[in-house]
């Protein structure tokens, strides 16, 4: 019968401690190694992705709009007074002069209005007639009494004066002589104040027939007032262009003020941008402007810019300096170019896509053999159209990834098959 050895299985107790104790200082090292490592790179195919290298030089700084030409002079016609549209006798697009006829409208109770406008007018110039016709009539009448009393003065003075003679002699006494004064003296003063009374009557026939005058033109004006609504029934363009619009129909009913039509000189257009807000606050008045029309590009100035912001677009106008190419009319689509500034000695790379003017971004920077890129940290500064200024992260020379790598947010380097 055999029997155990206790030393032996102390001993293999001792042998399998010491396994297990390796074993998990192999197992906790090998886990602290890999803990340490870092993570697999993902591989993306280079194909794929947008790479620029960083530049130092020149710089212009641009931005773009889309929009369209429109006329610079644009002309609504309204309706002068209210009517019934009953003729439209141009279409849209026809060349128009300014005494060209558009539409007739019609307005029986205007019509009836200058009718009794003029009857009044010419009643009033026949009253005018017929009163200064007795005024006159008046005036003669006392001018032949002044005549008269002018004569019996003088036959009083003549008179007297005789009789003064003979009473020298005796012949005539002085109690006549004195009545032949007297009566001199009462014809003389009543001829002062009869020219004194023909004078008022000379102004109050004045003053009359003036009155009379200022009614008449009063009631003038009414009549060429009302002749001139009438007269404008008949819609004219009112300026030489092309007739862009008409707003109205047949039998419609318009009010006073209503815009009829619109016209629109063809040879004079401006171009209108709309550019995205967070660009537009660099752009001033006078910069200089290219209008792409896609069939040709003219160069252009900033006229105007809208103060409003409309859909987070800034309207800027342009006023053209060339001449139209060919096909350009109004409404054409466009697509501008403004000019900001030239930087002389900057930083720049290509526009990322998911970088902002004045941002701080990551981007992947390529290693010298181009197999590998780690993620940067840049800052951005002025921006343009293509290009961007780069303040700091990457050096001229450098490579990056401009394209969206938002895909691998969660890698800091990646490599390229």
């Amino acid at each position: 019968m055999d029997i155990p050895r206790k030393s032996q299985a102390r001993v293999r107790l001792i042998r399998r401690t010491i396994i297990g104790l390796v074993a998990l200082g192999v197992i906790g090292a090998i886990s602290w190694y890999v803990s340490r490592l870092e993570p697999a790179a993902p591989v993306v195919d280079r194909a794929t992705v947008w790479t620029d290298t960083v530049k130092r030089g020149p710089m212009l700084r641009q931005v773009r709009g889309l929009g369209k030409l429109v006329p610079e002079e644009i002309r609504w016609v309204p309706a002068v007074t209210e009517g019934r549209v009953e003729r439209i006798l141009l279409e849209p697009g026809a060349r128009v002069m300014p005494d060209t006829v558009l539409l007739e409208l019609s307005n029986p109770q205007l019509e009836q209005e200058t009718l009794s406008a003029e009857w009044d007018w010419k009643a009033e110039q026949s009253s005018y007639e017929d009163l200064k016709v007795r005024l006159e009539s008046q005036q003669l009448t006392q001018a032949a009494e002044l005549a008269k009393y002018e004569s019996d003065h003088e036959l009083a003075l003549l008179r007297f004066e005789a009789r003064s003679e003979l009473a020298k002699d005796g012949l005539v006494s002085a109690l006549d002589l004195k009545q032949d004064k007297a009566n001199a003296q009462q014809l003389a003063n009543r001829l002062k104040l009869e020219r004194q009374r023909l004078e008022k009557d000379l102004e109050s026939i004045a003053a009359q027939l003036a009155e009379r005058r200022t009614r008449i033109s009063q009631r003038e004006a009414v009549y060429r007032l009302k002749k001139s609504l009438l007269d404008q029934l008949k819609v004219k363009a009112g300026v030489e262009g092309v007739l862009q619009l008409i707003q109205v129909d047949v039998g419609q009913r318009v009010g006073q003020g209503t815009n009829l039509a619109r016209v629109a000189n063809p040879a004079k257009l401006k171009a209108e941008l709309n550019i995205p807000e967070t660009q537009a606050k660099d752009i001033q008045i006078g910069q200089q402007v290219s209008i792409d029309t896609r069939n040709g590009i003219i160069p252009g100035t900033v006229s105007r810019i809208d103060p409003a912001v409309k859909e987070g677009t800034v309207t800027v106008d342009v006023r053209l300096n060339d001449a139209l190419p060919k096909g350009a009319r109004p409404e054409l689509s466009v697509d501008g170019t403004v000019v900001l500034e030239k930087l002389e000695d900057v930083v720049y790379v290509g526009h990322p896509v998911q970088g902002q003017q004045d941002s701080l971004i990551s981007l992947f920077k390529l290693d010298g053999q181009g197999k590998e890129a780690k993620r940067v940290s840049v800052r951005l500064g002025r921006s343009s159209v293509s290009i961007i200024e780069v303040k700091e992260g990457l050096e001229p020379g450098d490579q990056v990834i401009l394209s969206d790598m938002s895909a691998y947010d969660g890698f800091d380097r990646i490599s390229f098959r």
